[in-house]
């Protein structure tokens, strides 16, 4: 009775870890919007200076608009990664998209997962992700290109791979990374434009508080992508494990991975931002998250 017992607790304490990755990257992500606001006030509104503006205007700007990334991101988060993907329904009257949905239907069964949405990208570059809030709002989504090179048998462990992601509540970090990073990259480009306008009347005060908010916008892009590849690492060990033990079948997913490498072919409607996301690296060129 005890290995069944601690498979559970190690499933609990996962669940519970990405929870609070959750909230530690919500609250970074706030963090990062005020400390920008911050700089704001005192670069163009002096807030800092004598007889300025006394109101953090721009850090109180900077809040509701982190705000409503982030709760944009929480609910339609998986919609709008699934649209900019291209992603379509499965149609049933294509023999490969109905045998998708058995396997799906399988490994769900084998998980103990609700059936998730599944969803296909009419790609030649074989990938797959995982994406939602939890199992309840979760949705897989296959490229053509994977069902046309794998077997049944490989595409079962791709699958259950991505569902071992929905299972632990992976997908909730995976997609806030996402979404979030999504907003930073355009604070940065905001702010490297920013740098080249004329600036007029700079005013004197706390100017350490400038120090962490320009150094933040500096190395947000390199920050973000680093933070996406140090959870990426221990989730895909433990989705690896997980999805072994759901087809019982090894052999399987060790077949996929070495045929997914080595087609090698760039998936082009991904990014920076969602490449963390997908079964292989999708990028031209990119470090598999697996190999660091």
């Amino acid at each position: 009775m005890s290995p069944p017992k601690q498979r559970t607790l190690d499933f609990a304490e996962r669940q519970l870890r990405n929870r609070r990755i959750s909230a530690c990257l919500i609250v970074a992500f706030l963090l990062f919007f005020a400390l920008t606001g911050l700089a704001v006030d005192y670069l163009y509104l002096g807030i800092f200076a004598s007889g300025g503006r006394w109101f953090p205007v721009a850090t109180l700007a900077a809040l509701v608009v982190a705000g409503a990334v982030t709760a944009t991101g929480y609910r339609f988060g998986a919609e709008l990664i699934l649209k900019a993907i291209g992603a379509e329904p499965l149609d049933t009257e294509i023999p490969e998209h109905r045998e998708l949905r058995n396997v799906v239907k399988e490994m769900a069964l084998a998980s103990g997962c609700p059936m998730p949405r599944v969803f296909v990208v009419y790609d030649p570059a074989p990938n797959a992700f995982a994406t939602g809030r939890d199992e309840n709002n979760s949705a897989i989504c296959i490229t053509t290109g994977l069902l046309t090179l794998l077997s049944r048998e490989e595409t079962q462990g791709v699958v259950a791979h991505e569902i071992a992601h929905i299972r632990n509540r992976d997908i909730r970090v995976m997609m806030l990374v996402s979404v979030l990073l999504g907003g930073i990259a355009l604070l940065a480009d905001w702010a490297q434009r920013s740098l080249y306008a004329p600036r007029h009347g700079r005013r004197g005060g706390h100017r350490l508080i400038l120090l962490p908010a320009l150094l933040l916008i500096v190395f947000a892009p390199l920050v973000g992508r680093l933070m996406a590849l140090a959870v990426s690492r221990q989730r895909e060990y433990l989705a690896d494990a997980a999805a072994v033990e759901f087809t019982r079948n090894p052999l399987g997913l060790a077949k996929a991975l070495e045929r997914l490498r080595d087609a090698a072919i760039p998936f082009h409607k991904a990014t920076r931002g969602t490449a963390h996301l997908f079964f292989v690296n999708p990028l031209p060129g990119g470090v598999d998250d697996r190999d660091g």
